[in-house]
């Protein structure tokens, strides 16, 4: 059982690069597989669902007969479309790093995408980026954050998303991180928390 186990874990990382790639353009947040009693779940969340969907369907059905295949085994195909793609911290990250591709400044790219978090609703976005950034000698990392992402409490909602940027200079490496807020609905400090965030401003680092 436990050798099985170990096939089945490779296929399924196999077959969620597999379905990372080939449905990019649909914006994939994150792909989920099940395998109850000898058949295969696959719930995949995009921010753009119709891309996978197509017209009438035809395009998901297409994509169930080469899963079904692929896996050797019946394949229940889910489609849930993710509804703010704005605060989802992987998407966040493949939008920086097609920006980047396409060689927008990585300072520009980085305040927009955390702008556009906070006005839909995060409480708080920090985004890394790694590599030779703007096509510099040496590699660095600088940062950007508004508002507040608590890493070392169990009680903080936070979403992490990576992503990688091929540019003509290399591979620049994203992490994003997405406060939405405190998991416990009665936090008596929430209300305080809060208002300190409102009143803090976007901060930005380089590191050499």
């Amino acid at each position: 059982a436990d050798r099985n186990y170990g096939d089945l874990l490779h296929k399924d990382i196999e077959l969620r690069n597999h379905l990372m790639e080939r449905l990019k353009p649909a914006g994939i947040s994150r792909v989920v597989i099940e395998r109850p009693a000898g058949r295969a779940r696959v719930t995949i969340y995009a921010g753009r669902p119709g891309l996978i969907i197509g017209k009438k369907g035809q395009d998901i059905e297409k994509l169930r007969a080469d899963l079904t295949k692929r896996v050797g085994t019946e394949v229940s195909l889910n489609i849930v479309e993710v509804r703010k793609p704005e605060i989802d911290a992987k998407l966040i990250g493949e939008n920086i790093a097609q920006q980047l591709e396409r060689r927008v400044g990585f300072r520009r790219a980085m305040k927009r995408a955390v702008q556009s978090a906070m006005r839909l609703g995060a409480q708080g976005v920090r985004i890394n980026c790694a590599g030779r950034l703007g096509g510099a000698e040496i590699a660095r990392t600088e940062w950007y954050r508004e508002g507040r992402v608590p890493l070392h409490t169990l009680r903080a909602e936070v979403d992490y998303g990576e992503a990688t940027a091929q540019t003509t200079y290399g591979a620049i490496g994203i992490k994003v991180w997405v406060f939405k807020g405190e998991v416990i609905g009665h936090d008596p400090m929430a209300q305080d928390k809060r208002l300190a965030e409102q009143q803090s401003g976007p901060s930005m680092r380089q590191n050499g």
